[in-house]
């Protein structure tokens, strides 16, 4: 299998400071092919601390991807690398926890990963990013760690009434500002022609399922530059839609 990716990612209408941040990585192996990794953090927090922590959990992972995952390589497992991401989340969330002590600030950030190799993927998800695959239909691989999923889900609360509550950005857990996280772990096979995209909510929250779909299909998803000026084009959609967040988004094109 082959992989492309491309990125977009936007201030927005209102902010000051893009506290979202992402990392796509594709590498040639020796043995087993290419192996990607796409990972997208929407970070929180005052004086622009989540900006701070969105970054760290960046460059940690990718770092990791570099310097540790051609060690694994050879005898990789995904029950030991999936014990291994645990571990660094854990480790992430205790240092951002505790810098964040020391500078009396909360802190904190979503955290949402594919990592591929062989065609096959693990997912790591922890907040409400979102990670989605799109063969002949748009399908939400992650599910959103919030309040408000939560209470739909119990069938406390309706889908309407979720639209006007004023809690429908409070996480449940996030790296640096829970005190345990519990990172969602999922497997899953890679098809050919098929696209993985992950984004923050500042992006998805003002689209329908089948608009995606048509601007995000695997045909029209060919070529890099192409893909590229369509995510700008979706992102400046956003923003006319009076989104005020962040808005970021990361497409990951799959081939034989």
């Amino acid at each position: 299998m082959k992989y492309f990716g491309v990125a977009a990612s936007d201030v927005g209408i209102v902010k000051k400071t893009n506290q979202d941040s992402v990392c796509l990585k594709v590498a040639q192996t020796s043995d087993k092919g290419q192996v990607a990794m796409v990972v997208m953090c929407d970070g929180m927090g005052g004086l622009e601390k989540g900006e701070f922590a969105s970054a760290y959990v960046i460059e940690t992972l990718s770092a990791w991807f570099e310097k540790e995952l051609p060690n694994r390589l050879p005898a990789y497992s995904w029950d030991n690398l999936s014990r291994e991401w645990i571990g660094m989340v854990a480790e992430m969330n205790q240092k951002l926890l505790d810098y964040g002590k020391t500078i009396h600030v909360n802190l904190g950030t979503t955290l949402s990963a594919i990592l591929i190799i062989e065609e096959k993927y693990m997912i790591v998800h922890v907040g409400d990013s979102r990670i989605y695959r799109i063969q002949d239909k748009l399908e939400q691989l992650t599910e959103d760690q919030t309040f408000i999923h939560r209470e739909i889900s119990r069938g406390t609360m309706t889908m309407e009434q979720a639209k006007l509550d004023s809690r429908r950005n409070m996480l449940l857990q996030c790296v640096g500002a829970s005190r345990v996280v519990e990172p969602e772990i999922t497997f899953g096979e890679v098809v050919p022609n098929s696209v993985f995209m992950l984004c923050s909510d500042g992006f998805w929250h003002v689209w329908e399922e089948q608009e995606l779909y048509e601007a995000l299909k695997p045909e029209s998803v060919m070529e890099e530059k192409e893909s590229e000026r369509a995510l700008i084009k979706l992102v400046e959609t956003v923003k006319s839609r009076n989104e005020k967040d962040n808005i970021t988004v990361t497409v990951l094109k799959c081939m034989k």
